[in-house]
């Protein structure tokens, strides 16, 4: 920014200096020659200087300066003497003859104003970055470089991912102690691929690395490299790995190495000669002809599958190291690491939590234990409780509650209707996931939501758990017909639809689990940026089978649902009033509407709903009191006597 008002100060001083020059000129008034020789007559010139044998100059008595050009063959003698006898102050001087530097920077000044121009916006598209920055830095590095006193993330910081952890350790002892393995013959990887779904960890495991072997550490986007013209991101390279070379032993981190990285000559992604030069520059700096010693290249990415099979091969990325989601034993280490920031409260434990977090990642679970402590913030909590901990997993697996969205009773009612057919269905499938929570309280952009938590996590599902999945899908449709009759259906189960029949297909295309024998008649093709679309080889009349088949599948679970739900009618009702008088209910509700009772309040009702009275009779609040040693604890099943 500096930089950039320099220049345009030093423009504005120039123009400056080449326009002062005018100002003198264009403050005097031009009059013709014989205009000047009638003010001469009419004695209303003061002074007036010849320059040259062309221009005169000079005052009038009303103190306004004028100029006139005197024409070509006119005798200066007689135009003198008049002026003479007018009293007319008369001198003269020769023209000022610029120097030719002056004529010089006044024919160039255009140019340098491009030029300058020109550099202005160079800049401008050159960005910002790490690395040397400046037009004549295109292809310069924008690796930004981190000593081994900057780094502080250890392998302590990072937690469930074991697997991996070992996978790396190698690389660490060998910057440490290279000889170690050098003795023996043994060679380091040059190169490790880090492969994982978003939010695994990659690039804090790489940080790890380099903070653990205690070498300078080189972090780069792959997107860094590629820019408008052809051949700077190659020169780029080069220069980043001389940069390395004289830091040695060293880590090069590049993220998102797909950016950079793609297949050449598929069409995946589009044809880009300034990509796929810059491709050609990694591969031979990794190992070309020249011998990178010392320096170790990791790179990470979410999309292994469109990498160039040549920057795959070994001698380049040697290692593949697979950061996968955590297990419940991964996920509980996760949430110790990230706790140690925030004050916990005792009745908080992380194994519950991690139990009940089956698919989250590490940022996921980063994100939950920050979104529990701003819900303690916000009640102005010295601690973070469970509470909080439930609250913030709601949120982040159903969605922020719209509690400001209005519904009218009917809708309420139906809505509840619907999510109760889905608990009461998934409740009594086989092999099912059992129901966690149920709400009517909108959440994100469904109405009402209905939670299931597996018990533990699961790597393949059979085909008994598929079909419990399609048959509860269907549950809040069912529940809407038998109540409201088919007229009145509303559009409330389109998401359920399409995800049961999105099931019912893989099972007859893909995983064998019907009829049609396990052949798979569909084939996925990787689309632009990753989206897949299926393609299949199958006459019509087999296409003509594997809708018939998936007819089957889904009228048989349509069948199974409304048989539970008909047979459960009064469950159903039971679940539907207490919906409409909590709004939300968990597993232990649900347990008590299944066994046919009333459910039991939710923890705290009675102290949201009926705040104690700021001034309250003695005998009131010893009834109160009274009243309170009655009721059951929180948890505990509720007797007979208090329904």
């Amino acid at each position: 920014m500096a930089k950039n008002l320099i220049l345009w100060v030093i423009i504005a001083v120039v123009l400056l200096a080449v326009f002062q020059n005018f100002d003198g000129a264009s403050s005097a008034q031009n009059v013709s020659y014989s205009r000047f020789v009638q003010l001469v007559e009419q004695d209303q010139i003061k002074t007036a200087t010849f320059v040259g044998d062309s221009m005169i100059y000079g005052e009038r008595r009303d103190s306004t300066r004028f100029e006139t050009q005197l024409p070509s063959g006119v005798d200066n003698t007689e135009i003198r003497d008049s002026m003479l006898s007018h009293n007319v102050e008369v001198s003269a001087q020769q023209p000022e003859q610029p120097s030719i530097w002056t004529q010089l920077f006044v024919a160039a000044f255009p140019i340098l104003i491009i030029l300058g121009v020109f550099m202005f916006f160079m800049r401008q598209m050159q960005g910002g970055g790490g690395g040397a920055k400046g037009p004549m830095s295109f292809g310069k590095s924008k690796a930004r470089l981190l000593s081994e006193d900057q780094i502080k993330t250890t392998f302590k910081d990072v937690a469930g991912v074991e697997e991996a952890k070992e996978d790396v350790q190698e690389l660490v002892e060998f910057l440490r102690d290279p000889g170690k393995y050098q003795r023996l013959g043994g060679k380091i990887p040059r190169g490790v691929l880090m492969v994982g779904p978003p939010g695994t960890g990659k690039t804090l495991l790489a940080k790890a690395i380099a903070g653990e072997a205690r070498v300078p550490f080189f972090s780069i986007s792959g997107s860094d490299f590629v820019e408008m013209f052809v051949g700077v991101g190659a020169s780029r390279v080069r220069d980043m790995f001389e940069q390395a070379k004289k830091q040695a032993p060293c880590i090069i981190f590049i993220d998102e190495i797909d950016a950079v990285g793609r297949s050449r000559g598929v069409g995946i992604g589009g044809g880009n000669d300034e990509r796929e030069q810059t491709l050609n520059q990694l591969l031979v700096e990794m190992d070309g002809f020249e011998v990178n010693d010392g320096i170790i290249v990791i790179a990470a990415t979410n999309r292994p599958d469109v990498l160039d099979p040549a920057l795959q091969r070994p001698g380049r990325f040697d290692r593949q190291v697979v950061v996968s989601l955590p297990d419940i034993r991964g996920r509980e280490q996760i949430l110790n690491v990230h706790m140690r920031k925030v004050p916990v409260s005792d009745d908080v434990d992380p194994k519950v939590i991690a139990r009940g977090t089956p698919g989250f990642s590490g940022a996921d679970l980063a994100n939950l234990v920050n979104e529990a402590a701003l819900f303690a913030a916000r009640i102005n909590r010295r601690t973070v409780t469970q509470e909080e901990f439930d609250k913030a997993k709601d949120k982040i697996m159903m969605g922020a509650e719209r509690k400001s969205m209005v519904m009218s009773e009917k809708d309420k009612e139906m809505t509840a209707y619907h999510e109760a057919g889905h608990a009461i269905v998934g409740r009594l499938m086989p092999e099912h996931d059992p129901v966690y929570k149920v709400t009517i309280i909108p959440r994100g952009r469904a109405l009402g939501v209905t939670m299931y938590l597996p018990e533990e996590d699961k790597v393949s599902y059979s085909k008994q758990y598929i079909k419990g999945r399609i048959a509860s899908a269907y549950g809040g449709r069912i529940a809407e017909e038998l109540i409201y009759g088919d007229d009145q259906v509303s559009t409330g189960a389109s998401n359920d639809i399409q995800q049961a029949t999105g099931m019912a297909r893989n099972m007859v295309t893909k995983w064998g689990l019907s009829r049609m024998g396990p052949i798979q008649y569909e084939e996925e093709e990787q689309g632009y940026l990753g989206s897949q679309t299926n393609r299949g080889h199958i006459s019509d009349e087999t296409s003509k089978a594997v809708d018939e088949a998936i007819r089957e599948i889904i009228d048989e679970a349509y069948t199974k649902a409304t048989e539970i739900l008909s047979t459960h009618r009064n469950e159903l009702e039971l679940m539907k009033d207490a919906l409409m008088e909590y709004e939300t209910i968990d597993s232990h509700q649900i347990d008590d509407i299944m066994e046919g009772k009333k459910p039991r309040k939710p923890r705290g009702w009675d102290d949201r709903n009926n705040p104690p009275a700021a001034a309250a009779e003695p005998e009131v609040a010893e009834k109160e009191e009274e009243s309170d040693e009655q009721k059951p604890s929180p948890g505990a099943q509720p007797d007979a006597s208090s329904e």
